[in-house]
């Protein structure tokens, strides 16, 4: 049997139920996947596991049901609904993209790759995702549970990054032309449910008997990666400045840059060999107590370490202009990115 009707057999009595997802049994009666919900999910499953996105799914779905309704919100509602989530430059784009689907394409996806690539925040990956898994045509879909899958199936021994041009043809190739969307789905559910990054479970994987992983006694190892380069650590300072009510003097961060349009404390750069320490560096020359944890949270690109400092704004203090108060109540629907959130906490704001 064809290494693709093994998978879907295997597919259409174990797949994952998902709340974006149509059940293998629903596409086989005719219901089609909505657009709207796979372009979300496909959008907020980048670098984020499908445990953490299934509550922001659906908070995503039930406050802007349509595209027009979440084209015609505002930015930072969507920020606020975002928030934990990271990676924010997805969040900015999603709005983006629905306000230009809204505008030249009557609300409606295209259904190509080519014009799918043209809209804010869609890749390679999300372009062909879309195209297969909504609308049924013919892609490559690779993630990192395809390279997973395909790697050990193939044997390819090929590190990474240099084993994605490896795996987009193989992966082409073996997507069947009947239920692509399902086959596409199929790999991801495989990857992670069987053939997962340690211990898979060979003895009861469909392609157990084609797999020259397995058959080579190596499919753990697999896929190879290149050594990690060390990340830098960069030091910096956060202020918890409070009011006489208990309000949190907040801003909203650049528009452009890391963490951009999302809300913060003040804080200082963020710098290598940079300050913890340096009260010089605080906004106002007041009675700076710091908190005895220190935050620690790692980005992309590096880890950050930062200190915190409180003090009471000095009577008759008012918010600069760009600042706001924000009371105890009202913090957690602020579009507080995580590592800020752990600064709030750290200051027994949270």
């Amino acid at each position: 049997m064809h290494d693709s009707l093994l998978l879907l057999y295997w597919y259409d009595r174990n797949s994952r139920a998902l709340p974006w997802r149509t059940a293998p049994s629903d596409i086989l009666s005719g219901v089609k996947p909505d657009p709207y919900h796979v372009w979300i999910s496909e959008i907020m499953l980048q670098q984020t596991t499908v445990a953490a996105v299934k509550s922001y799914f659906k908070l995503f779905v039930n406050s802007w049901p349509t595209l027009a309704d979440m084209a015609n919100a505002e930015e930072e509602d969507i920020l606020k609904a975002w928030a934990g989530l990271g990676y924010y430059s997805r969040a900015r784009n999603l709005y983006k993209c629905a306000q230009y689907v809204q505008l030249h394409h009557n609300g409606r996806f295209p259904e190509d790759e080519k014009r799918l690539l043209e809209l804010p925040g869609i890749g390679p990956y999300t372009a062909a995702a879309i195209t297969t898994i909504a609308f049924g045509h013919h892609a490559a879909v690779v993630d990192g549970n395809v390279e997973r899958v395909l790697s050990r199936r193939h044997a390819l021994l090929t590190e990474l990054p240099a084993l994605k041009g490896e795996v987009k043809p193989l992966m082409s190739e073996v997507t069947p032309v009947d239920r692509p969307g399902d086959f596409a789905q199929a790999m991801m559910d495989l990857g992670a449910t069987i053939c997962t990054p340690k211990s898979p479970a060979c003895g009861i994987c469909p392609w157990m008997e084609i797999c020259e992983g397995r058959k080579q006694g190596i499919a753990d190892t697999l896929p190879r990666k290149a050594p990690k380069k060390t990340k830098p650590t960069r030091k910096g300072m956060a202020f918890l400045l409070v009011d006489d009510a208990g309000r949190l003097l907040l801003r909203k961060r650049a528009d452009k840059g890391l963490l951009a349009g999302m809300s913060e404390p003040i804080t200082t750069h963020w710098t290598e060999g940079g300050e913890m320490e340096a009260l010089d560096l605080a906004p106002l020359q007041e009675d700076w107590a710091r908190m005895e944890k220190d935050v620690k949270h790692t980005f992309t690109h590096f880890h950050l370490e930062m200190s915190v400092w409180q003090a009471k704004a000095p009577a008759g203090y008012s918010a600069p202009d760009g600042y706001w108060w924000s009371s105890p109540d009202e913090l957690d629907g602020e579009a507080l990115p995580t590592v800020m959130k752990k600064a709030l906490k750290v200051g027994g704001l949270l």
